[in-house]
């Protein structure tokens, strides 16, 4: 079982105990299914406010969903379509105050509020996105999308396989 000390009070130093955390648990682990899994477990219990963490991979031309914590999710997302399709078309975080006023925005939660979705990029390679879900509006911050990007630089070649 690991059991890891992630109590920082501010955002980054949360962070830096989650790099920290994550590089522990896939440092030697290839299977990129296992590693999204105990990265999404790891999310879920560290960071405060969500109603969902996990992945979508990229599979053909479409986001398929991976391993996650939280509700029932939409399994199969077009390119540019809602939050994670825009993030994984452009290749770039999305972060989202109020889901309600992004144009398209996928519901497969309605008590979903807030949003950050990180595209997961490996040697210019899409391999999927990681998507935080959040009841509160505005939950998440630049602090958050620096930390989760860092996070998923860290596990993306864990991913490529």
């Amino acid at each position: 079982m690991y059991e890891f000390a992630v109590t920082a009070e501010s955002k980054p130093h949360r962070y830096d105990d989650l790099f920290a955390a994550l590089d522990a648990l896939t440092g030697d682990e290839r299977d990129p299914i296992a590693n999204m899994a105990n990265a999404a477990a790891l999310l879920w219990q560290y960071l405060p406010e969500l109603n969902w963490a996990g992945f979508y991979r990229m599979i053909g031309d479409e986001l398929v969903l991976g391993p996650f914590q939280g509700k029932a999710a939409c399994i199969r997302i077009a390119l540019g379509r809602g939050v994670c399709g825009t993030a994984a078309a452009e290749r770039r975080t999305q972060l989202v105050e109020d889901v309600h006023a992004f144009p398209g925005h996928i519901a497969c939660d309605a008590a979903s509020r807030s949003e950050l979705v990180v595209p997961i990029v490996h040697e210019g390679r899409l391999l999927g996105v990681l998507d935080l879900d959040s009841p509160a509006p505005a939950r998440f911050d630049a602090d958050d999308a620096r930390g989760c990007e860092r996070l998923m630089a860290l596990l993306a070649p864990r991913l490529a396989g």
